[in-house]
């Protein structure tokens, strides 16, 4: 089987950019420091890159991804350190209800055109004294991408959560300045390429035609900013990234802790 899509949505080594991967890594180091012990279900796992991160000798770790290719690649690559997989909807967990100690749901919520469906599952899959992990972008540096279908700030990630947990507070996962600077220049370079559409084609062809080809252009730009943003030429690492507690616009994620849910 082929191996996972390239689209950007996915840190692949040795292809997305330092400040991506470095951003990926912090979250699930702050994820595996707000857990414990137990079975612990990362969704929307890609190729293992995050879930594999939380596997230690007293947690058993599963990993689930829509995407049928993914996850048999994150099978393949991590089974032999104990990261159990299957291909699965974050909307539709094939697990009965309290299963898990702890939930992770790195950078999936915005994906979902109905994010609450979302957040149900992570509740329901949840035991009553586990927790859950949610991370995704500050709708306000969220840069243009056509796989962000619901954006959230602060109140409207807790306000979400809420419905599902009892006990939810939002913090931000900043990065240094540095880390900003080279996401910044990203976003400039993207941009420019956005302007090229004069006539805002992109919003007017049917979506998945634009989803294609944000794809393709991925590709093209992380090939040609691997000089100096990817392959460690940024300089860029997980010590980069930290988590505050005040959050405001130019926040670049948000970190959701979820308690006590809802029966």
């Amino acid at each position: 089987m082929a191996g996972a899509r390239i689209t950007g949505e996915r840190p692949v080594d040795g292809v997305t950019p330092d400040g991506l991967v470095a951003l990926h890594t912090s979250g699930y180091q702050e994820v595996s420091a707000r857990i414990g012990a137990g079975r612990v279900l990362d969704v929307g796992c890609g190729v293992g890159f995050g879930a594999s991160r939380l596997l230690s000798d007293q947690r058993m770790v599963v990993g689930v991804d829509y995407d049928v290719p993914a996850a048999v690649q994150a099978g393949r690559r991590w089974a032999g350190q104990g990261l159990r997989v299957a291909a699965m909807d974050g909307s539709g967990l094939g697990f009965p209800a309290a299963a898990f100690d702890a939930v992770c749901s790195s950078h999936i919520v915005e994906h979902f055109v109905d994010p609450a469906s979302h957040a149900r599952e992570l509740a329901r899959v949840l035991r009553d004294d586990g927790t859950a992990v949610v991370l995704t972008p500050n709708a306000p540096m969220d840069f243009e991408n056509p796989f962000h279908v619901s954006l959230f700030e602060p109140a409207s990630l807790a306000a979400l959560l809420g419905r599902f947990f009892d006990d939810v507070s939002v913090l931000g996962h900043e990065g240094s300045v540095r880390a900003k600077a080279d996401f910044a220049e990203r976003r400039a370079s993207a941009a420019k390429l956005l302007e090229l559409d004069v006539f805002d084609l992109r919003h007017r062809v049917p979506r998945s035609w634009y989803v294609a080809a944000y794809s393709v252009a991925t590709r093209a730009a992380y090939r040609l900013q691997s000089g100096r943003h990817a392959h460690g030429a940024s300089g860029l690492g997980p010590e980069d990234f930290i988590v505050i507690d005040e959050v405001d616009a130019a926040t670049l994620n948000l970190l959701a802790v979820a308690r006590r849910p809802r029966r």
